[in-house]
């Protein structure tokens, strides 16, 4: 197949041309190319989606396959008209933070009620703003294209460091901060399993609507399973959410955060989608140790970004929790 990304320079979209690439397709990554090389195998066209004209190189090329992952609709939606065919399969890669409600368990694609979409183009400041502009693109592409809502992707080249804090503290050891309870979700997806059903969605023209996200699993389940997979010799302190905010510790991402951590009960439905009917059209998930495993070696070749709590700060929160407990235990 001819394979046209409009991307691929970046993370996700990297990861699925060099799954193209590596299974033979013919594969174009069209983008501005500021946000790093493209895949080996791949060819690179030059474009800038903020101009009306920005995709005349693309113009007068045939494709079989286009793969959109941006979150501009007015980008989108310049696209589709110069590039959108009845016989060209078109994946659009959205997100769950499309949707209105994040705290009922187990919400599907087909029946989730959307945020109202965006009027227009807006800087991605927050999730509602980010989920509210796909929304936006989602309707520009159409309801005869593959949308995947993606949901966390992890894995080796993620340019937010949100996943990669867990790895690289677990392979520290030692007496681990954790945040909520052990029983709490965690739902993510490595971004190579992502690409290649992607690719494989394409390969068979797939449409509709779809959470493109792994299983559900505890988020002590989680963490056992990656400190196995690093050899890492972990104890894990489980402090609650009152504590955790008491002490400025924040949730999902960023500096001084816990990464992928999001209370309850306001986002109890955010890591608990139903991902069945992507699972059955072709989506697998490789073990989450991999994943650590596989970033860790990353992190350690590249000096990838991680980003949440430094050593520091944890310790500090740590003694404040024990120094909690023990006020408790002696009463005072």
């Amino acid at each position: 197949m001819r394979i046209l990304i409009l991307g691929g320079s970046q993370f996700l979209g990297r990861a699925i041309a060099a799954h193209a690439c590596a299974t033979g397709h013919d594969v174009t990554c069209a983008a501005r190319g500021l946000a790093g090389p493209i895949a080996p195998g791949a060819r690179f066209v030059r474009i800038d989606r903020d101009v009306a004209d920005g995709l005349a190189p693309l113009v007068g090329e045939t494709f079989d396959a286009v793969v959109d992952v941006s979150r501009h609709p007015g980008q989108v939606r310049r696209a589709v008209v110069a590039l959108k065919r009845p016989n060209v399969h078109w994946t659009f890669v959205s997100t769950i933070s499309v949707y209105a409600d994040n705290r009922i368990p187990g919400q599907r694609a087909d029946t989730a009620p959307l945020r109202e979409p965006a009027a227009e183009d807006l800087e991605h400041s927050t999730d509602a703003i980010y989920g509210a502009a796909k929304v936006a693109c989602e309707q520009a592409v159409g309801g005869d294209a593959f949308i995947c809502r993606a949901g966390l992707i992890a894995g080796p080249e993620d340019p937010t460091g949100r996943f990669a804090y867990w790895p690289a503290r677990l392979a520290r050891g030692g007496e681990v901060l954790a945040p909520g309870s052990s029983d709490d979700a965690v739902q993510f997806i490595d971004v190579r399993d992502l690409a290649q059903w992607i690719v494989h969605a394409a390969e068979v023209r797939l449409t509709g609507i779809y959470d493109g996200i792994g299983p559900v699993r505890s988020r002590g389940e989680f963490l056992a399973e990656c400190a196995s997979a690093l050899n890492a010799s972990c104890t894990f302190t489980w402090v609650d959410r009152a504590f955790l905010e008491a002490h400025d510790v924040r949730r999902w991402a960023g500096p001084r955060s816990l990464p992928i951590w999001l209370p309850l009960p306001d986002f109890a439905g955010f890591l608990t989608r139903d991902t069945s009917p992507a699972r059955e059209a072709g989506l697998t998930a490789r073990p989450p140790g991999d994943t650590a495993r596989d970033t860790l070696h990353w992190l350690h070749i590249s000096g990838g970004p991680v980003v949440g709590l430094t050593g520091d700060e944890e310790k500090d929160v740590l003694a404040a929790w024990h120094a909690k407990r023990v006020t408790q235990v002696s009463g005072l």
